[in-house]
Formats: C-alpha cells, sequence, structure tokens
C-alpha cells in the first residue's frame, strides 16, 4: 500500500477505530506551516547572531560565548568534513572564534548576515591549516633558527617579546597546547623531532602549530 498521512477517526459503527487518509489540501497547508515556522526559526536565529556580534564588537564576552554555544557544534561538524581530523577541526574552531572576537567591529550587517562572516572566517581558517598539514616539513633544525617566512622569522617574533609582560599578555592568547610549543621550542631549545617524540605527535603537525603561533603573536606584537 502506497504510504500516506492519516488522521484518526471513529468508525460510525462502532467504538473500533480507522484511518482515514489525510487529504492533500490538508498535507499542503502543513506543510506550508512547517516551512512557515523553520522560516520563522532560521530568521530569529540569524538575528541572535547579528546581534551578539554587534555585542563582542562593544566588548561583550558573553556574546561570544553565546555565539560559541549555539554554533560550535555545527562549526566543529564543517571543519571535520574539511580536515578529516576531529583534533584539527576543534583547532580551526577555536582559531575562527579568536579572530571572531577579534574582529567583530568588522562586522557590517548591511553587508552580509553573520553567519556567512563567521562560517567564512571559519572556512578560511580551516583550509590554511589544511595548507600547512599538506606541507612537507623533514628540517630538525631547531626551531628558533628556522624561518616559517621571511615575515614570520622566529628571531624577529621573540626579540620583540623582551618586554616580560608583553611575553605574557601574548603567550596567554594562544591555546594551552601550542603556548606549550613555543615554550618548548624557544625556553628549552628543542627541535621539532624533540618535542614530537616527548609530546607524542607528528613532526609535521608541531611544526605547523609552531607556525601559526609565531603568526599569531606577532599580530599580538602587533
Amino acid at each position: 500500500m502506497q504510504a500516506e498521512k492519516y488522521t484518526e477517526a471513529l468508525h460510525p459503527e462502532g467504538n473500533r477505530r480507522r484511518i482515514l487518509p489525510l487529504g492533500a489540501g490538508c498535507r499542503a497547508a502543513t506543510a506550508r506551516v512547517l516551512e512557515t515556522v523553520g522560516d520563522f526559526a532560521l530568521t530569529q536565529k540569524a538575528g541572535e547572531i547579528e546581534a551578539a556580534l554587534l555585542a563582542c564588537a562593544a566588548g561583550d564576552k558573553s556574546a561570544l560565548r553565546r555565539i560559541y554555544d549555539a554554533e560550535s557544534p555545527r562549526m566543529i561538524g564543517v571543519a571535520q568534513r574539511l580536515l578529516k581530523r576531529r583534533a584539527l577541526a576543534e583547532e580551526a574552531v577555536q582559531d575562527a572564534f579568536v579572530l571572531i572576537w577579534r574582529h567583530a567591529a568588522r562586522f557590517d550587517p548591511q553587508r552580509g548576515a553573520g553567519l556567512t562572516w563567521i562560517y567564512a572566517i571559519l572556512r578560511n581558517r580551516a583550509l590554511s591549516i589544511l595548507r600547512d598539514e599538506k606541507r612537507t616539513e623533514t628540517s630538525e633544525a631547531p626551531l628558533g633558527e628556522e624561518m616559517a617566512s621571511e615575515e614570520d622569522d622566529p628571531e624577529t617574533v621573540m626579540s620583540k617579546l623582551s618586554d616580560a609582560r608583553a611575553l605574557h599578555a601574548c603567550l596567554e592568547t594562544l591555546p594551552p597546547q601550542r603556548r606549550g610549543l613555543v615554550l618548548l621550542a624557544f625556553v628549552q631549545g628543542l627541535t621539532h623531532g624533540e618535542i614530537a617524540g616527548r609530546l607524542g605527535l607528528p613532526i609535521g603537525s608541531v611544526k605547523s602549530w609552531i607556525r601559526r603561533s609565531l603568526i599569531a603573536l606577532k599580530e599580538c606584537l602587533g
């Protein structure tokens, strides 16, 4: 029998119940109601995200938490489809929220939806991580002697950290694991291989995380 939606009605000959098919007009009306409810929910969510971004721009950290609570599970899923690994997806989301907070004042609701803006940031971070992970780096030189690029020279970055307060403040902006890698490299002077062996991490991940940490420190120092 062809599957149909039904509604129950009393059989006219007694108390037995029989199932009557829902009419096409009623099905169409139900579909319109569900579509309207769905559109309203999406519009309401978009408005809440937009309001939260504007609050972030005004310095309201609780607004960032609201965005995180509402969107982080979906964001991790999106990032994981690009990166194929949960740990990298979580890193991409964490980086994205740092950027969302830092650049919230750049969000302009007249130019696009808040959700679109947020997921564009996430996608850019995920693609950046993906590029880093695909790099084949085999050097075992101490991290302090290697340049990720001319503008991200570790020595240049670290030379700006002579101010202990600046060092502490900038390092605190890094995720704990990446902060630990920087300290192992620049305080203890360990090589890529030594850090990878000590922490049980792929050497490529150690190098790319250190590089991104240096970029973040450079941005923090201005």
